[in-house]
């Protein structure tokens, strides 16, 4: 009997425990709303990494509204959706019998980019067919992977991509959502535009956590992203107090989504997970009383 009794209070704790973990996050608005942030525009046919028109609508037809998305310069200096200029990404894109060998790990034209398909039939994206998709879609977020590293590009991208919005319609720079990569990349993005919504991401940064949660308060930014090897309790916990979300990347499968909640995080980039799928297997909703 007392061993039924201490069974049963131990589970008892485990189950508030679990309830107070999972309790309400405060309202989010904007692309915080959401959890699910596809990488790369998310996956088609089990094709990673294509930064397509294709894999956006796909995506977007299953529920999912925020899209992060790879962009690069081409060798004439327009705004495209590339994750890298390699002979290895060329090969996983299928594009390699569709362009001569000189050009399989070099940078293309802005031409050559576009009329070039991956897998031979998805279509590629410019900023503006991105910003397009945007306007056809008023509920979409963009959250840009910059993939420059030079300053002067970094500049040179986002004034781009702040002028093809201009022109179609500025408020369509509401819904782009910057990733930030280290501090002194702030002052180039703000000296372009003053985008309302940010994400400090920390793959390339060897900061501390406390310096992060320092720089994340004092800038009001909206959002931390982290691979898992950065993750920890205390530093999700102390930006949960602070109103800032945590992400995780890049995770395909609930199994480990839901571990990360039991942490505390709020949502991950996936490639294959969609928006209602997370939200229908979330343990933050099965575990509400």
């Amino acid at each position: 009997m007392k061993r039924i009794t201490a069974v049963f209070l131990l589970f008892s704790v485990i189950i508030v425990l679990l309830f107070t973990q999972y309790e309400e996050d405060p309202k989010q608005h904007g692309f915080t709303a959401y959890r699910l942030i596809a990488h790369a525009t998310g996956s088609i046919e089990d094709q990673y990494y294509t930064n397509t028109y294709d894999a956006m609508v796909e995506n977007y037809g299953k529920g999912t509204r925020v899209f992060e998305i790879d962009f690069m310069l081409s060798a004439d200096r327009k705004v495209v959706a590339r994750h890298e200029w390699t002979k290895s990404m060329t090969e996983q894109l299928g594009q390699q019998y569709k362009l001569p060998e000189d050009k399989q790990a070099a940078r293309l034209t802005h031409d050559e980019f576009i009329n070039t398909p991956i897998q031979d039939k998805y279509q590629p994206l410019d900023v503006g067919r991105v910003l397009d998709l945007m306007q056809r879609y008023p509920d979409i977020y963009i959250v840009t992977d910059t993939k420059e590293e030079k300053d002067e590009d970094i500049h040179h991208l986002f004034t781009e991509l702040v002028t093809a919005a201009k022109q179609r319609d500025p408020e369509l720079l509401d819904r782009v959502v910057v990733q930030i990569y280290n501090e002194p990349m702030l002052d180039i993005v703000e000296n372009v535009y003053p985008f309302k919504s940010l994400i400090y991401t920390l793959y390339a940064t060897q900061d501390s956590n406390d310096r992060v949660a320092r720089f994340v308060k004092e800038h009001e930014i909206d959002a931390v992203t982290m691979p898992e090897y950065r993750v920890s309790p205390n530093f999700i916990a102390k930006l949960k107090r602070m109103g800032v979300v945590t992400y995780v990347h890049t995770i395909n499968d609930m199994s480990t989504v839901n571990n990360y909640e039991k942490l505390g995080v709020y949502g991950v980039y996936s490639d294959d997970i969609t928006e209602p799928e997370l939200v229908a297997n979330s343990l933050r909703y099965n575990l509400k009383p």
